[in-house]
C-alpha cells in the first residue's frame, strides 16, 4: 500500500471514515492506484474544493472566570515565598498558579504533620491553656496579701523604730489592707492588656 487507508487519513485529518468514504466517492480526494490515499495531494483537493463557510470550528475553550480571592491568594503564597507576584489586574499565569498550588499543599503536609509529632495544638485549647494559667495565676496573687501581711508585719515591727527608740507595731490587718489595694491595682493593670492570638 503506498498510502493511508481511509481509516488513517479520518485519523489524520479529524474527520470520521463515513465523511472520508463520501469525500472519495465526491472525487475530492487523490488516489494512488492501489487505492490508498495521497493524504499530501488529498489536504490540497480538500482545502481547494471546501466552502470555508461550512467547516466546523472547533468551539472556543470555556474558561471560568477567576474570583479575585483566589488570584488574591495565589499572590500572597507567592509573596510569602519570596517569588514573583502578579502585577495587580495583571491576571496570574498558570505556572504561578501552579506553585502557588504546590506550595500551599507542601504548607498544609508540613502542618498535618508537625500536628502529628505534637508540635502544633489547635487554636481553642492553646486559648483556653492560656487562661486557666491566668487565672491561676490572678488567683495566687489575690490570695497572697492574707498569707504574707502577717508576716511582713512582724519582721518590721521587730525590725522598725521611731526617733525616740520605742518599737513601731505594724498591724497585720492594716498590713494586708495595704498589700490588697496595691495587688488589686495591679492586676488591673495586667487585665487591661489584650494579647492578639491572630
Amino acid at each position: 500500500m503506498q498510502g493511508m487507508s481511509e481509516r488513517q487519513y479520518a485519523a489524520h485529518v479529524g474527520l470520521s471514515r463515513g465523511a472520508i468514504q463520501k469525500a472519495k466517492a465526491a472525487e475530492r480526494l487523490v488516489l494512488y492506484p492501489d487505492g490508498s490515499i495521497n493524504a499530501a495531494a488529498s489536504d490540497a483537493r480538500r482545502a481547494e474544493t471546501t466552502d470555508p463557510s461550512k467547516t466546523r470550528k472547533p468551539p472556543a475553550p470555556k474558561l471560568k472566570p477567576v474570583p479575585e480571592a483566589a488570584v488574591a491568594a495565589v499572590g500572597d503564597t507567592l509573596r510569602e515565598q519570596g517569588l514573583a507576584v502578579p502585577a495587580v489586574g495583571g491576571g496570574t499565569t498558570f505556572l504561578q498558579a501552579k506553585t502557588a498550588n504546590e506550595v500551599l499543599k507542601a504548607q498544609e503536609r508540613r502542618i498535618r504533620l508537625q500536628k502529628l509529632k505534637g508540635e502544633l495544638i489547635e487554636r481553642a485549647r492553646a486559648l483556653a491553656l492560656v487562661f486557666r494559667l491566668a487565672r491561676e495565676g490572678r488567683d495566687a496573687w489575690v490570695n497572697w496579701p492574707a498569707r504574707a501581711a502577717a508576716l511582713m508585719a512582724a519582721e518590721l515591727s521587730g525590725s522598725s523604730s521611731d526617733a525616740t527608740g520605742q518599737q513601731i507595731t505594724v498591724e497585720p490587718a492594716a498590713m494586708q489592707k495595704v498589700l490588697e489595694k496595691h495587688v488589686r491595682a495591679h492586676l488591673a493593670e495586667l487585665a487591661e492588656v489584650r494579647p492578639d492570638f491572630r
